[in-house]
């Protein structure tokens, strides 16, 4: 245990007395086990991001649509309705809620000028799984939803284009010949970026007022929220096979998830941490092979003091103890540098982000990034080492 801890002393004294050149050596380490580190917070971070942005256009959601014919137009009797919505809520016990939409192209008169705006008309439900933001005024209530009432709810950008600064509240709309009363002003969670049914400019009313005007119950858009995320594919299969049951052979249903989105995201994720990860080993063996090189022209300037030390009884064991801890303690002390700067970027990098991103941090990548960053300097450092302890006294004291 003496043996060691004097050992330990004199390796210390030794880079010591060349700290600057510890230091730069150590470089490669340091930006090697920071860039582990980042990797993987970088790699969590992003997956956590696009699942909260999945979550957020409907969590654990599947939607059907009828697959429609270019060529001809589509039975009434192939069109999904309202029934169809309630009796899949009923029919399939990992279902827990189910809504419908129906869109059409409508116009709206602004300041002399007719301009196009999409109306969607909305079952119960629709809230619960899209998740709407209303920034002013309220959501329909059961009886807006039961009355038939002549109300409304508009994107800002809509508000912005129809009544520019003033409060749409409680104002009139007219589409075609319906005015209605703008009660709400809203927009998605998460853009779409127009993929959904919800454009820039969008109206969205209670179904059953579509449905008075239109005479139909037609459901053009099904949606359906999975009791919890590992039911959606299950809830998808089951779906198609309930509605191909309740409508003639011929109508093709087609039932979509946000698991293709987040697979895909996954694969991207893990083909840049792997990417990223080579290159932080690329660092770590370049250092490697930099301790390798100072620890070789060290040996050399040191030949006498190894020829001293060996004379008077220093073992060739204690050589060897003397410059891995080192090549340890260069690598060592890097890892721990870098780790510490890889752990301060994500805390400073949390200012910056939006307030409901929180940045993880993995305890495994720091152990990882700390045992490679030494591992690396050891393996690299024994070559050097082994020299060191091979020098014969004799000859080593006769070195100019």
């Amino acid at each position: 245990m003496m043996a060691v801890r004097e050992t330990l002393s004199v390796a210390i004294d030794a880079l010591r007395a060349n700290k600057l050149r510890a230091m730069l050596t150590s470089l490669g380490v340091i930006i090697g086990s920071a860039s582990i580190v980042l990797v993987v917070t970088v790699a969590l971070t992003s997956q956590k991001f696009v699942i909260g942005q999945i979550e957020a256009v409907g969590s654990n959601l599947v939607w059907v649509e009828l697959v429609r014919s270019s060529d001809r137009p589509q039975p009434l009797s192939y069109e999904m309705t309202v029934g169809d919505m309630e009796s899949a809520k009923a029919a399939i016990p990992t279902v827990a809620e189910t809504a419908g939409i129906r869109d059409m192209p409508m116009e709206v008169v602004v300041k002399g000028t007719v301009r196009p705006v999409n109306l969607i008309g909305v079952t119960d439900g629709y809230q619960k799984i899209r998740r709407l933001v209303v920034l002013s005024g309220r959501y329909f209530d059961p009886l807006d939803m039961q009355s038939r009432g002549k109300v409304c709810l508009i994107t800002k950008e809509l508000a912005e284009r129809v009544y520019g600064v003033e409060n749409p509240l409680g104002r009139p709309l007219r589409m075609g010949e319906i005015t209605f009363t703008v009660i709400g002003i809203f927009r998605e969670r998460v853009s779409t970026y127009g993929q959904s049914e919800i454009q820039d400019e969008s109206v969205i009313i209670p179904f059953s007022l579509m449905k008075y005007y239109t005479g139909e119950d037609v459901v053009r858009t099904l949606y359906a929220q999975a009791v919890r995320p590992e039911d959606v594919s299950s809830v998808q299969r089951q779906i198609a096979q309930f509605l191909r049951s309740r409508h003639p052979p011929e109508a093709e249903f087609k039932a979509q998830t946000l698991s293709a989105i987040l697979s895909a995201a996954k694969n991207i994720s893990l083909a840049l941490t792997i990417v990223l990860v080579v290159i932080a080993l690329i660092a770590l063996l370049v250092s490697g092979i930099g301790i390798m090189n100072i620890m070789l022209v060290t040996v050399r300037e040191r030949t006498r003091e190894i020829g001293i030390r060996k004379a008077i009884g220093a073992e060739r064991r204690a050589i060897l103890l003397q410059f891995l801890i080192e090549a340890f303690l260069i690598s060592g002390g890097g890892a721990v540098i870098g780790i510490l700067i890889g752990l301060a970027v994500p805390v400073l990098a949390q200012y910056f982000l939006p307030g409901n991103l929180r940045v993880p941090v993995s305890g495994a990548s720091v152990v990882i990034a700390f045992v490679v960053s030494c591992s690396t300097g050891i393996s690299f450092g024994y070559l050097p080492a082994n020299q060191a302890a091979a020098l014969q006294p004799i000859e080593s004291l006769r070195y100019e």
